[in-house]
């Protein structure tokens, strides 16, 4: 395992690592460990961000489905829904299938055509008529692209790194939010309606080999639980920021400023806890996140929807206290919701190691993206369409079963902290 040479702050933590090879070996190569991280950090502030961002699309559709003449006329919010939903989900489902790429290629020729399938996506759905060619082409292919850019990040970038690891992927997955903040306006300015045996040809189509001892360790289905519920309810606020914002009284322009809010909260935040996790513990920052993320939906997302004076029968609305506590939540969610992302295949090291790290991350990606199929889209179907903008208490069953969600993941994730140190001496670093 690689060593720190000394104090590291902030970014400077990539240089003093010592690179993994291929090969299993070791090899003490600064130069080289910081070009491979600002590589990763420039992946991850392209291909993911337009994924996280898709509340903005979400918003633009649902406007355009009251309008007559273009692909989205009388089309259901939970419909439009599902092009986001496809794209979250197949980036992490093609998990298996990238892991096992990322072994038997090299990483760089995994990313660049990841990178091509992304970028031929958009240029087909900028050729789309019909819902379900948006569905095929923002959703199924960008989701594809995506998930040979990001898994591939998070399988081979966390093993660069021991001491200094959740400060590492902190960095590298903060791109996201990097590149989030500038999003909006981009989007809004330009979307318009518009000779080998057969086993070796097999190989990339392969699932990773995962030993039965592992799947039917307790660790492995506790992370597997957590991990299924928390995507199931992750995406319902990042798709409905700019929509919920807009039935609080806020104009479109305006409305999207929330997205911002919160890419600029999580860039922040992923540095910040990483750094702390390294210092406190991985999987005691991967619950109190959890944690966190759930308490800032009860106790700041709840509430706007009974405080929101745009519903006449309220005598209780005070939209200052509702646009204040929406303020909070969109910051607070953003900043806990988004470190699971950074932290969860840095816990995933801790747990079962390096030798079968990649056949787990590759399936528990999976897992993931099959919580996300299912989890948002039934949700959002508790989201009525012809009120999504006007009307924010229609939201509140959505956010109580989001909070559900989150705090049943809480669970699983503290069982996942138990099952760490059992049958050894209690330790509170972990």
């Amino acid at each position: 395992m690689s060593q720190d040479d000394g104090p590291v702050q902030g970014a400077a933590a990539v240089k003093t690592e010592t690179a993994v090879s291929r090969d299993g070996g070791t090899r003490n190569d600064n130069g080289d460990a910081e070009s491979k991280g600002h590589r990763l950090l420039l992946i991850t502030a392209t291909t993911p961000s337009l994924v996280f961002s898709f509340g903005v699309y979400q918003d633009l559709y649902e406007a355009m489905a009251k309008e007559p003449n273009n692909p989205f006329t009388d089309i259901s919010s939970s419909k439009i829904g599902l092009i986001g939903i496809l794209s979250v989900s197949f980036m992490t489902m093609g998990g298996p299938f990238v892991a096992t790429w990322a072994r038997l290629y090299p990483p760089q020729l995994v990313v660049a055509m990841g990178e091509l399938v992304f970028g031929v996506s958009h240029i087909l759905a900028s050729f789309s008529e019909r819902l379900r060619e948006f569905a095929l082409t923002q959703g199924m292919f960008m989701g594809v692209g995506t998930s040979m850019t990001v898994v591939t990040t998070t399988s081979v970038a966390p093993t660069w790194f021991d001491e200094r690891r959740g400060l590492a992927m902190g960095i590298i997955v903060a791109g996201t939010g990097r590149r989030n903040a500038k999003l909006k306006e981009q989007i809004h300015a330009q979307v318009a309606v518009p000779s080998s045996t057969r086993s070796e040809w097999l190989r990339p189509f392969r699932f990773p080999s995962l030993s039965w001892k592992v799947a039917a360790s307790n660790k492995f289905l506790a992370q597997a639980l957590g991990n299924f519920i928390q995507s199931a309810g992750y995406s319902i606020p990042l798709f409905y920021y700019v929509a919920y914002a807009q039935s609080l009284g806020y104009g479109a322009d305006q409305a999207a400023n929330f997205i911002t809010f919160s890419n600029a909260s999580n860039l922040v935040s992923r540095i910040v806890i990483g750094y702390c996790a390294d210092k406190c513990g991985r999987l005691n920052a991967l619950f109190f996140t959890t944690v966190m993320s759930a308490v800032a939906t009860l106790v700041f997302w709840l509430p706007t929807t009974t405080f929101a004076c745009s519903n006449e029968d309220n005598d209780f609305c005070d939209n200052i206290r509702s646009d204040t506590l929406f303020i909070f939540f969109v910051i607070f969610y953003g900043a806990f919701a988004s470190a699971y992302i950074s932290l969860f295949p840095v816990t995933l090291l801790e747990l079962f190691g390096r030798q079968d790290f990649s056949s787990v991350n590759g399936t528990l990606s999976l897992i993931r993206g099959v919580g996300a199929l299912l989890g948002t889209p039934l949700i959002s179907l508790l989201i009525p369409q012809s009120e999504s903008l006007t009307s924010p208490w229609v939201y509140e069953r959505a956010v109580i079963v989001v909070i559900v969600l989150l705090f049943a993941a809480s669970l699983a994730t503290f069982w996942v902290r138990i099952e760490a140190t059992r049958g050894s001496t209690w330790q509170w670093k972990a």
